[in-house]
């Protein structure tokens, strides 16, 4: 019985098929619109109101920074913080493609003599959003991203009797091309939407590059991961300028799939992520959310201790330009062109 996923080279077929299929379905969206005899200019800000309304949801979709606790882990810690500073660098009605970097930073600060933080997670990276149609209300849209994950640590990667060491040196980069489809549906009143996605990480480790030695069959490197989100919106009165209360349920999955050690690929204790977290904005709050988390982690996604199997519950608040849906004003600034 097979194990683990074989053959480079496989994956390598796959990753370039993924590629041109993501340049295909650019080239099918863009495509060439025949000329029917409608005015040029109304065609035009068409599109540029759809690739606005596609900013929004590209926003909506970015992952929200966390800081608080989190109960469960192998080692007690007084603080944990997932530090997501996007920062939008294309974001304009006149193009469809929408691109965010994110010097990422996790932190755990941990219990004990001078609370240290031993090791944390650089994980500096960027992201290429584009739609695959024009319908705002029900998108469909694909992202394309880089990410390096690496510790700042300059000691042996392994201690003296062939274990990870947690002062040791980490460093992997990857790559993840991501699908997404969902449903908005927008008042006066109230706001809801809806996301799905699913996606492929291959890292580099997996052709021999950019990566720790060490972490070979050890640590993953091709992995499937997926994601659903809920938002819900309201104002009841219709009376300000933005909605009074915010919600999101997001549950998020991640397996690994090629060797890890000797573990079978149905081993689910060592090759899942899973995860479901709930915010709540509060109308006074400005882009921060109360959430609760509560998960389970196969491979621990912090570094070097990524040997870790647990399961933990998360209490804190969550920041981000993904809640600028709570300050979405009810008049649209730019509305939808007509003939």
């Amino acid at each position: 019985m097979m194990k683990f996923l074989p053959t480079r080279s496989v994956f390598r077929f796959c990753i370039v098929l993924l590629g041109m299929q993501f340049a295909l379905l650019q080239a099918y969206a863009v495509g060439f619109v025949p000329n029917t005899g409608k005015d040029s200019t109304i065609r035009a800000e068409k599109k540029q109101y759809t690739n606005a309304a596609f900013d929004q949801v590209y926003r909506e979709n970015l992952l929200p920074a966390f800081y608080g606790n989190e109960y469960g882990q192998p080692d007690n810690n007084l603080l944990v913080a997932d530090v997501i500073p996007n920062v939008v660098i294309l974001n304009t009605a006149k193009s469809r493609f929408f691109f965010v970097v994110t010097p990422r930073i996790q932190l755990r600060l941990l219990q004990g003599y001078h609370s240290p933080v031993k090791s944390p997670s650089y994980m500096p990276g960027g992201s290429l959003f584009s739609r695959l149609n024009d319908d705002e209300n029900h998108p469909k849209f694909m992202s394309l991203s880089y990410s390096h994950h690496s510790n700042g640590q300059e000691g042996q990667t392994l201690d003296s009797a062939g274990n990870f060491n947690h002062d040791g040196k980490f460093t992997t980069n990857f790559y993840s091309l991501n699908y997404y489809f969902g449903k908005r549906s927008m008042t006066a009143t109230t706001g809801s939407s809806q996301y799905a996605s699913v996606g492929l990480e291959i890292h580099t480790g997996l052709f021999g590059k950019g990566y720790s030695q060490q972490l070979k069959n050890k640590y993953g490197f091709i992995r499937t991961n997926a994601s659903w989100m809920y938002d819900i919106m309201h104002d009841k009165t219709a009376s300000h300028d933005h909605y009074l209360g915010h919600q999101r349920i997001r549950f998020d999955l991640a397996y690994i799939w090629d060797k890890v050690y000797d573990y079978p690929v149905y081993d689910w204790h060592k090759r899942m992520n899973i995860s479901v977290k709930y915010y709540y904005q509060f109308g006074f709050m400005e882009n921060v959310a109360a959430t609760v988390q509560v998960g389970y982690r196969g491979q621990d996604p912090y570094n070097i201790y990524f040997q870790q199997s647990y399961p933990y519950i998360g209490i804190g608040l969550a920041s981000g330009v993904s809640f600028d849906m709570h300050k979405r004003h009810h008049n649209q600034a730019l509305a939808y062109p007509t003939d």
